[in-house]
């Protein structure tokens, strides 16, 4: 195979409350190596002034740039998708729309649907009820919209500081807690739209990275959701939190080269 034909195209997906700018580190990794690398902004996230969270009341309309950028995507290419936490819905939303255009998506401590539950089951089993309000430290959780059925999700510096970042460079948690804005993870409206599709988000290979010391998606429930709907491929990162991103970009970018190169 020649070099040429090795070139990957990364698309990185944030998470929730965050924006492009959150793969800062990973980004010239990947380009390194000679890729082609998209880090884009979720509606109402990072550099996207348009709109606030409140109004966007669904996840599809949340993930909307990512769809415009699938729909421009050559029907002949592929990309890697990557997708960090919340982001992980986002991911789902795109392979269901375009498998054809996927080589493979990375999850990494990221929730991950399955074809068999509502897209909401994954948080439900993380969040629902259990997650009592002090684990949240604070953060700010606020109905919105005509029927208050949306809640925007506003990080507190507690929350991030020792949920979020705790194994981070002290650097990288101020840039945190300059760049969040509030997000939604959309739970009520996810538990009602239909299930992801086995014929398209079924159909793409999954590999996921699991961060061993995670505080909000944990160890235990990153390996649940890999027995839930098992992956093709697994990566782990020991000593690694919330954001490898920032915690371990290295060895996060080494990984996400591994499972494109597998995949290509």
């Amino acid at each position: 195979m020649s070099e040429e034909k090795k070139k990957q195209h990364f698309v990185l997906v944030h998470g929730a409350c965050h924006g492009a700018w959150c793969w800062y580190k990973v980004k010239p990794l990947l380009e390194a190596s000679g890729h082609r690398v998209t880090a884009l902004d979720l509606a109402a996230s990072g550099i996207d002034v348009t709109r606030s969270i409140t109004e966007i009341s669904t996840c599809e309309q949340y993930s909307e740039p990512l769809m415009q950028l699938m729909a421009s995507i050559p029907s002949d290419e592929k990309v890697v998708l990557v997708g960090h936490s919340f982001g992980g819905l986002s991911l789902a939303m795109a392979m269901d729309k375009f498998p054809d255009k996927v080589s493979v998506s990375v999850f990494v401590t990221a929730f991950m649907p399955d074809t068999k539950h509502s897209p909401s089951f994954v948080m439900d089993k993380e969040f629902g009820g259990d997650m009592p309000q002090e684990a949240w430290l604070g953060s700010k959780l606020e109905p919105y919209g005509s029927d208050n059925s949306g809640v925007s999700l506003s990080f507190s510096n507690e929350f991030m500081r020792h949920a979020l970042y705790n194994l981070s460079p002290i650097e990288d948690l101020e840039l945190g807690l300059l760049l969040k804005r509030p997000g939604s993870l959309f739970m009520n409206e996810l538990s009602r739209v239909k299930n992801f599709s086995d014929k398209g988000y079924g159909s793409v290979p999954r590999a996921y990275v699991v961060c061993k010391e995670d505080k909000i998606i944990t160890e235990e429930h990153q390996r649940w959701m890999i027995d839930n709907y098992p992956v093709n491929l697994e990566k782990e990162m020991e000593e690694t939190d919330h954001m490898p991103m920032f915690c371990k970009p290295q060895l996060l970018s080494e990984h996400l080269l591994e499972i494109a190169d597998k995949f290509a």
